[in-house]
């Protein structure tokens, strides 16, 4: 599909700008956290984060040309596709670290749960964009708890608890920009909170012991509490200024483990302290606000639905991983868009992105 001029100028420059910024300032990070492994460069982990972002363009700028209108039409048929990827993982996936999450493919993995991020804002946005102001009632939530509940039960038998609660603030974000009820909402916080206890005896040992480290990490200092005790340490060792690229002692001498996934903002709070981090967090707070401008102003229900439930991704994802690694929230297991490396994630978010360029450009054409 050919864009139009006029869509053309409405191409927001500066969000894309600012995503190849932060992807800049990831592969910075992921290269700090990894060269000590002396790697090949086509081993290496920027090498293959590098192949990533090239796919990742490709199908961000893919999304820009096509109207978000042929994603909706699409939505539920991407939807089941990922439901099937998220059924077969669990039974053909590679298992690492005790999870059965990824698809292996050489020195490549994907993992489905990322991907299904975007299917089920797709999927919301289809069936209350059809719905008009028919929201209001109980019932027409039920189908919205249907689409929701089947990828949050499959996700949480891999398991990943950390993907899993991060489709819930998705799934009442664009609940309530689709005109639900807050009552109605509060009715379901309140029975997913009675349910709590329940789900405590479905979490397996070690995700048990990763909240009871949160509330005391010194409870096992050398096991579940290690990596955020190391990641607390190296970024307060960062002070203002930090220690300045490569030169961070906790990356750099193998203090922090999975430092270059989950806790790569301990990296960037130790090599480029208190301002680095603070600059990081400009970027996606000024990324995140073009987000939820966008949505407020699209008048298409659908665009809007789609702009909220990215912008709530990014910010939900952004707030957990910075809090688990200064241990204010659990260790969840949620990467940092843009700069943790993973391919899945890299390349959903560059959809993520594309998407919201697409509703930015044709807002008011429908």
């Amino acid at each position: 599909m050919i864009i139009d001029n006029k869509k053309k100028r409405n191409l927001d420059a500066i969000l894309l700008g600012m995503t190849i910024a932060i992807f800049i300032i990831g592969m910075l990070a992921i290269y700090s956290a990894t060269q000590a492994r002396a790697l090949s460069f086509r081993e290496s982990y920027v090498f293959r984060q590098a192949i990533w972002f090239a796919i990742g363009t490709i199908f961000l700028f893919s999304s820009v040309r096509i109207s978000y209108q042929k994603f909706i039409d699409a939505s539920y048929i991407l939807y089941g596709i990922n439901v099937s990827l998220l059924v077969l993982v669990l039974v053909l996936g590679h298992v690492r670290l005790g999870a059965q999450r990824w698809f292996a493919i050489g020195n490549f993995a994907f993992q489905p749960s990322e991907f299904m991020k975007l299917s089920l804002i797709l999927a919301l946005s289809a069936y209350i964009g059809q719905r008009k102001d028919t929201m209001q009632s109980l019932a027409s939530l039920i189908m919205p708890c249907v689409i929701m509940a089947i990828p949050f039960v499959l996700v949480l038998a891999q398991p990943d608890l950390g993907t899993a609660l991060t489709l819930l603030p998705i799934f009442f974000s664009i609940l309530l920009i689709g005109g639900a009820r807050l009552k109605h909402l509060g009715w379901m916080t309140a029975i997913g909170i009675l349910c709590a206890p329940f789900f405590w005896h479905c979490l397996r040992g070690y995700q048990k012991q990763r909240l009871m480290v949160f509330l005391n990490p010194n409870i096992d200092p050398l096991g579940a509490g290690y990596t955020i005790i190391q990641s607390k340490i190296a970024i307060g060792s960062g002070g203002l200024l930090g220690k300045g690229w490569l030169n961070g002692t906790q990356n750099q001498l193998n203090f922090t483990p999975e430092r270059h996934t989950d806790f790569i903002f301990s990296v960037i709070g130790e090599e480029w302290g208190f301002f680095g981090s603070i600059a990081l967090l400009l970027l996606y707070f000024m990324i995140i606000q073009r987000a939820f401008s966008i949505a407020s102003q699209t008048s298409d229900r659908y665009g809007r639905c789609i702009a909220t439930g990215i912008a709530v991704l990014l910010s939900t994802q952004v707030i957990v991983n910075i809090s688990m690694t200064i241990g204010l929230m659990p260790v969840v297991g949620i990467p940092l868009p843009l700069v943790s490396y993973g391919g899945s994630s890299l390349l959903t978010t560059l959809v993520a992105v594309g998407l919201l360029l697409n509703v930015g450009m044709r807002r008011s054409t429908f």
